[in-house]
């Protein structure tokens, strides 16, 4: 295969220079600025943003538009490539949808966030949220969401309802709040057993409740 090395040039320029690319179609919610703020501040600037030459000469951006809105005066990399106008907008329409076509490794990713530290509350916030994405850290549904699971699927109807025992163990007093607030019925340190859903019904002998108990 013959490809072809199409950047021209590496350049800093201000940010306020470049022109923001008028097809551009991602948006940058206030989640994203924070913590591209996050890493802006503990690591710095390690990419360049990506930009064609126009035929008036200005700069026009393909990729890295949440970056140049917020470094406003400051200068920035960009790489500059040879391409055409008809060129750039492939690139604008496939360069993230591209990189988010990737897997994930759950181990290799679960050392990494292991060593990786911040003081960014938004940065801290959105590796928690890859963490249960990826499984590392339970979830309210994660990866087994069953609303994920089953969808175009038959309901299931089952006209046999049989009631079931089971015996919950809490590694902590904090673990035992969490699982009341996920039925949404008040657990705490006294609470001896629960109906699920919730019902007044008294316990009778045999399979008859949700018992909870806590480690320790």
């Amino acid at each position: 295969m013959n490809i072809r090395d199409r950047v021209r040039e590496l350049r800093r320029v201000p940010a306020s220079q470049l022109q923001p690319n008028p097809r551009n179609w991602r948006t940058h919610p206030e989640a994203q600025q924070n913590v591209l703020r996050g890493v802006l501040a503990e690591v710095g600037m390690v990419g360049a943003v990506l930009a064609r030459e126009t035929a008036e000469g200005g700069l026009m951006l393909i990729d890295g538009h949440l970056r140049a809105e917020m470094l406003g005066n400051e200068d920035i990399p960009v790489l500059i490539l040879d391409v055409n106008e008809a060129e750039a907008d492939k690139l604008l329409a496939t360069f993230d949808p591209l990189g988010a076509m990737a897997g994930a490794d759950a181990d290799a990713l679960r050392v990494l966030l292991e060593e990786v530290e911040t003081s960014s509350h938004e940065l801290a916030e959105m590796l928690a949220a890859l963490a249960e994405e990826h499984g590392i850290i339970p979830g309210e549904k994660g990866e087994n969401d069953p609303d994920k699971e089953w969808t175009g699927l038959p309901e299931f109807e089952n006209d046999e309802i049989h009631e079931v025992n089971l015996i919950v163990y809490f590694a902590d007093a904090d673990e035992k709040v969490r699982f009341g607030n996920m039925i949404q019925q008040a657990v705490n340190h006294d609470t001896k057993f629960v109906w699920h859903p919730k019902s007044a019904r008294p316990v009778r002998q045999g399979v008859d409740s949700l018992v909870v108990e806590q480690n320790g």
